[in-house]
């Protein structure tokens, strides 16, 4: 099937119909409300909502709500609840310089797999096995390449697992086998995007600089991000953090993030990133309207805000990155770079200044100290660990010699 003909957008599901081809859709988004709810970090649940094809913004939420009975209503809010956007649902946001473009969608969005049924009029509930070989072959088609192909079967496998734990389903139709399908070839070792300390500054440079589009608030947000991240954070537990979490302890200001697993650990902040905090809220209107001031409807305030007031969304965090890594005049790295680089920054330095492995693994949350280790090892390697230079210069010395 051609992809040009599926739905381009969340509320093309509810085109005609509450859900096209859904028997009991009240039935179906309960049980992925709650199967979302199993993670604890917001971030987790919209990764895997838009892995599905799920509505993960306020104005596909509100389309979807202009559609429905009360009963769907209320489904829909428990949904809108777990992916921490009920606030932002219900607010009446109208001022221009708050409101921004939405994220531009992926080019795979149409199919992924709630939306490649919804355009095929099949019933989720009664997907079998080749309903989940066709979609594979759609994105095949498509272009998609094997990792994403494997991440996005994981995922609705996943969901199946509950659907079936449930009683909804009675098998799991996306219980194949990935050598089969050609996901899990041997992958060549993938080297770590490491950034030295001068590109690091760079990007804090490149953060408080003026940028077409960028306000000064946007500025300082942006430089609060990169201070953030070379603390060692995921993107996730960046996105996640809330006003109580940066809090005093010891005698020192501190992060409590909330890790995979739910695990928390205390992060310290630096000099950079406390200031750069500092002066992101001194820059936040004071007003009582604001979300500074205004908890979530899981009674929860977002550290970091967006122009609209909104949580953070690690797709824009990605975004901003790229955009800074151009605007610093690091255009070999502009296309590579990711959160997960300046996580593995903090790694590589503070090894190499000489902390200990322990403690890093402890700053960064790593479960196992060989995960640490293993990080550190597929780093590119600072010029001074190499023994190329030695090498090198024994043989212009031989070469030298030679008549």
């Amino acid at each position: 099937m051609d992809p040009r003909t599926l739905p381009a957008r969340t509320t093309d599901l509810a085109e005609g119909t509450l859900w096209p081809g859904v028997g009991d859709p009240i039935r179906l988004l309960t049980e992925i409300t709650a199967w979302l709810r199993s993670y604890g970090a917001t971030s987790t649940r919209r990764t895997y909502a838009e892995g599905l094809g799920l509505p993960t913004s306020v104005a596909d939420l509100r389309d979807w709500l202009s559609r429905a009975d009360h009963t769907w209503v209320h489904a829909l809010r428990a949904y809108a609840d777990t992916l921490d956007l009920t606030a932002a649902l219900h607010a009446d946001i109208t001022d221009p310089e708050r409101n921004r473009p939405p994220t531009r969608p992926g080019r795979f969005r149409p199919l992924h797999w709630l939306r490649w049924c919804a355009s095929n009029g099949l019933d989720p509930v009664t997907a079998a096995s080749i309903d989940v070989l066709t979609w594979q072959d759609a994105l095949r088609a498509a272009g998609a390449a094997p990792a994403t192909r494997t991440r996005m079967l994981a995922t609705v496998r996943t969901l199946y697992q509950h659907l079936a734990a449930a009683g909804l389903v009675t098998a799991n139709p996306a219980d194949l086998d990935r050598r089969r399908l050609g996901l899990r070839d041997p992958q060549p070792a993938k080297t770590i995007l490491t950034l030295t300390p001068a590109e690091v500054a760079a990007l804090l440079n490149a953060a408080a600089r003026p940028r077409p589009g960028a306000s000064p608030r946007d500025r300082l947000r942006a430089r609060a991000v990169v201070s953030l991240f070379t603390l060692g954070l995921r993107v996730s537990e960046l996105c996640d953090l809330d006003h109580p979490d940066l809090h005093t302890t010891r005698g020192r200001r501190a992060l409590r993030v909330t890790g995979k697993g739910g695990k928390i650990r205390t992060v310290y902040l630096t000099d950079l990133a406390g200031s750069a905090l500092t002066d992101y809220f001194d820059a936040l209107p004071t007003a009582p309207t604001t979300t500074v001031t205004r908890a979530t409807a899981s009674g929860r305030a977002p550290l970091l805000i967006t122009r609209t007031g909104t949580r953070c969304d690690r797709r824009d965090i990605w975004s901003l990155l790229r955009r800074l890594a151009t605007a610093a005049d690091l255009h070999e790295l502009a296309g590579a770079m990711h959160p997960h680089a300046l996580r593995h920054f903090y790694v590589t330095t503070a090894m190499e200044q000489g902390a200990h492995i322990t403690d890093v693994q402890s700053d960064v949350g790593h479960a196992r100290v060989d995960t640490t280790q293993r990080v550190y090892n597929h780093a590119t390697r600072d010029p001074s660990r190499t023994a190329a230079t030695h090498v090198g210069d024994t043989l212009t010395r031989h070469l030298e010699q030679t008549p």
